[in-house]
């Protein structure tokens, strides 16, 4: 017999991609994204520790509830596109922070590169509503130059049926205007108010941006403009009060 015959079959093997492929590659998933959205908004999720904080956003992102999720070690990060006006396309980008103490150092490394903070506290347990006015607090300290925008949100309020509310609804819209933010109430079980509360919080950054008080800068990841010049035409159609830059600006709304 041939020693030929005797011999392994080999497979020629096709080439293996350069390493310069892969720029090219990353380029490309990159360029497809951003024709998928105009604007990207980073925003945080506050609050101690088991509110409901990543019960919310799976409801708004997946549309499910769970009766028993892991709590959130250090920072989970979720994403969601939204129409925000015909034709301008916002991608999301969700931190949700944990609220344990012991995370705390994690989680404020988050706070510098947000755009928006969505301030959660449980309607049923009273302590995670006097601990909100820290977390605002907190952030407006850490966030410096840059600007915030705020949503408080009462969450759990399908519990009001059981008479299980520990905070009144008109104490949370107090605290709310103290702090000069919005106040909604909503479930994730039920899906209350859950759409409502990011969508309002996404468009108040969306409104802030085209009337200046939300500034792209350099070096910031708040907020990302995919095509800058179409937002100076946005401003510029915007017809703004001459008073309006009279008015002092503060750190956070």
């Amino acid at each position: 017999m041939d020693d030929s015959s005797r011999r392994p079959h080999l497979v020629p093997l096709l080439p293996l991609c350069s390493m310069s492929c892969v720029p090219n590659k990353v380029a490309a998933a990159a360029a497809m994204d951003l024709t998928l959205w105009q604007y990207q908004f980073r925003i945080i999720m506050l609050g101690d520790s088991t509110v409901g904080k990543s019960s919310l956003l799976k409801r708004y992102t997946e549309d499910i509830f769970l009766e028993s999720i892991n709590q959130t070690v250090g920072v989970d990060f979720y994403v969601h596109f939204l129409e925000v006006e015909p034709g301008v396309r916002v991608k999301l980008q969700f931190w949700d922070t944990a609220g344990q103490e012991r995370f705390r150092s994690v989680t404020r490394s988050y706070y510098r590169n947000s755009v928006g903070g969505m301030l959660v506290f449980d309607l049923t347990q009273r302590s995670t509503f006097d601990h909100i006015k820290d977390w605002h607090a907190e952030v407006c300290e850490r966030v410096q130059p840059h600007k915030v925008v705020f949503a408080l949100v009462g969450q759990k309020s399908d519990r009001d049926a059981h008479d299980e509310r520990a905070v009144s609804r008109e104490e949370a819209e107090r605290l709310a205007g103290q702090l000069g933010v919005p106040y909604m109430e909503a479930s994730a079980k039920t899906g209350h108010n859950v759409r409502e509360s990011f969508e309002l919080i996404a468009r108040r950054v969306y409104q802030g941006l085209l009337s200046g008080e939300v500034q792209l800068l350099e070096g910031w990841d708040g907020v990302k403009c995919a095509n800058t010049q179409t937002l100076h035409m946005q401003r510029a159609g915007l017809s703004q009060p001459s008073s309006a830059s009279k008015n002092k600006k503060k750190c956070c709304d």
